[in-house]
């Protein structure tokens, strides 16, 4: 039996990170702020890594998310792997062209000779009040761009052996951390290695309904947990994981099982993730499911600054609790 570690999100991606830049010399670092002296990145994930691999291997950069993302695809495109980091979620948007255009065409456009190696590790979510250009979950944007795998890991365990995988994928992943999920502890195995993308995992089993979700939204649902007990309801948590591509056949398997599906994002819920899973359920178990799909997500609006708009923003476990009842009923 392997030997468990108590580690949170932070320390797990780090020992990740160091796991894969000892076995490969060819995994480089970039991002604002991420050796060790400017204090190993805005959350400290990065930390040691700087002085342990050098910072030939862990470039500090200029606040320029275009540059951190354009040098990070032509060090792919030589023969890297790089690890970029864009310190928060919504600066993204600032090197879109570079993601969309660039790191998810290129194997596309040369026919296959073209490899892009990159992980582009981000932070997001709300509960920090950190208001609206700090904290939009921004998934449903990359996973509509085909040659981008969109990944957010929920646990400890999970963030690291997601990430060693997104290291050795020869395309581009984006790699979504959030607040809670980076300073929650779990247990990780001593010997946790690469986790396969687009596998989702069956978090908590159930009977009665399937509760689809992913990154913090996980942890909520599981705060649901004992609520939805003492109502009488057999929740089953399937932990996405991987966004794009998404684990149709786990999800199905489990609709199938309970006849009724709820599917809960931090995302906006208009056009959200949400509503491609739920046309698919649909489409292939319409006869089997016992009431339509139930998305819950965010109101179309910027994220709040003010503590009680923000928690009312968010999809709450007592919202959760609501849902499913209301499927159930």
């Amino acid at each position: 039996m392997s030997v468990m570690l108590q580690m949170n999100g932070i320390q797990a991606i780090n020992a990740a990170m160091v796991e894969a830049m000892e076995a490969d010399p060819k995994v480089l670092v970039l991002g604002e702020d991420i050796a060790d002296p400017q204090g190993g990145g805005v959350t400290g994930t990065m930390k040691g890594l700087s002085t342990r691999f050098g910072e030939h291997r862990v470039r500090t950069t200029p606040i320029s998310e275009q540059a951190i993302i354009g040098a990070a695809i032509g060090a792919a495109l030589g023969g890297y792997k790089p690890v970029a980091e864009i310190m928060l979620m919504n600066f993204t948007t600032v090197a879109m062209d570079m993601i969309f255009n660039h790191a998810a065409k290129l194997r596309f456009m040369s026919g296959g000779q073209s490899q892009v190696p990159i992980t582009i590790r981000t932070l997001t979510g709300a509960g920090w009040q950190t208001a609206g250009q700090h904290c939009d979950h921004l998934e449903g944007w990359f996973a509509h761009a085909a040659g981008i795998k969109v990944i957010a890991a929920s646990s400890p365990a999970d963030m690291k052996g997601l990430m060693l995988s997104c290291i050795q994928d020869p395309d581009p992943c984006l790699f979504i951390e959030t607040g809670m999920t980076l300073f929650s502890p779990g247990e990780v195995p001593a010997d946790q290695g690469p986790i396969p993308l687009g596998k989702a995992k069956v978090a908590v089993s159930g009977s009665d309904i399937t509760i689809v979700t992913w990154a913090a939204q996980t942890i909520r649902c599981m705060m649901a947990l004992q609520a939805l007990g003492e109502a009488g309801i057999s929740a089953e948590i399937v932990d996405l994981r991987t966004i794009s591509p998404w684990d149709k056949e786990t999800v199905l398997a489990s609709a199938a099982k309970t006849g009724r599906v709820m599917i809960a994002h931090e995302a906006v819920r208009d056009f959200g993730p949400g509503a491609e899973i739920a046309a698919t359920i649909h489409e292939e178990l319409f006869g089997q499911l016992k009431k339509p799909v139930k998305r819950l997500g965010a109101p179309k609006c910027a994220v709040p600054f003010a503590k009680v708009l923000e928690d009312a923003y968010l999809v709450q476990p007592d919202d959760i609790v609501a849902a499913a009842k209301a499927l159930m009923g």
